[in-house]
């Protein structure tokens, strides 16, 4: 007599299920996407990633955004190459979430910027799985409004493949919520700020962009605070302009770390850093 299903098999069957109605409003429960909390960013993960940000299918991924193709002429409305009309959007990606949990900034942060497209890139593979569940969900929920169409979520390792996906300049927004501390000394190289990664950080930011850090590890927060500050691309921002942009609240109350930190009574370190212009060249 077969026992009781395993969690593994009860996951497979409840995704199993919600894949035989596409059509269904329902949120999908969270359970079933549990994952150990962080993946090794220099493990081969078997991603698929473009070979440039031209190569990048955004079309699927924001079908309410898809150029137009005038078929006749072989044209595509806002597409840079022809030859990729078909992967192209009306508008670019201009705020990222790397390394974004369950989506908890992304759903805060989507009704308030509902022109801006916004996506969150997340190496652990359950844990996409549920966030693009829950936009599928709440996209069906809201179609008279066309509420969360300009939120999506891909599975990305950035530490590897971050310019594979944005162009020199495109972004205005990125936002680093309670990256993994990596407490180890030799364990360092693997955080999610360094000299090198902001340097990538950089390459994509148009200027005046802004990257915002969170964490509830204090040595993590300094860290971050002394390799931005130190590289030449970026300027902490003051005190008194970070309280006032509205981003800054909904990153400390509305992801999942964020509200677990709360609930234990914990401190929130936040940081802000702008990117400067380019200096001319000589």
């Amino acid at each position: 007599m077969p026992g009781a299903p395993s969690k593994r098999q009860k996951r497979e069957q409840y995704k199993e299920s919600l894949g035989k109605d596409d059509q269904s409003g329902a949120l999908p429960k969270k359970k079933f996407y549990r994952q150990r909390a962080h993946a090794n960013p220099f493990s081969d993960h078997s991603l698929t990633y473009p070979k440039s940000p031209s190569d990048m299918d955004w079309a699927s991924y924001y079908p309410a955004y898809a150029a137009k193709v005038d078929e006749s002429e072989a044209t595509v409305t806002q597409a840079p190459k022809e030859e990729d009309a078909s992967k192209q959007i009306t508008r670019p990606v201009e705020i990222a979430d790397i390394g974004c949990g369950y989506g908890g900034l992304l759903f805060a942060l989507a009704p308030k910027f509902p022109d801006t497209l916004l996506v969150g890139m997340e190496i652990r593979i359950s844990v996409c799985e549920f966030v693009q569940e829950k936009i599928r969900a709440l996209r069906h929920q809201n179609l008279a409004t066309g509420a969360y169409q300009n939120v999506t979520c891909l599975r990305a390792n950035t530490m590897k493949f971050l310019p594979n996906f944005f162009a020199k300049a495109q972004l205005a927004k990125i936002f680093l919520c309670f990256p993994d501390p990596h407490f180890k000394a030799r364990k360092h190289k693997a955080r999610i700020v360094s000299t090198t990664l902001n340097s990538e950080y950089a390459y994509v930011l148009k200027p005046g962009g802004i990257v915002y850090t969170i964490t509830d590890v204090e040595d993590l927060h300094n860290w971050m605070v002394e390799h931005f500050v130190a590289h030449p691309s970026f300027k902490r921002l003051g005190e008194e302009e970070q309280e006032q942009d509205v981003c800054v609240e909904v990153m400390r109350t509305e992801t999942e770390e964020g509200k677990k930190v709360g609930r234990n009574g914990g401190q929130k370190f936040v940081a802000c850093f702008r990117r400067m212009e380019d200096p001319p060249w000589p």
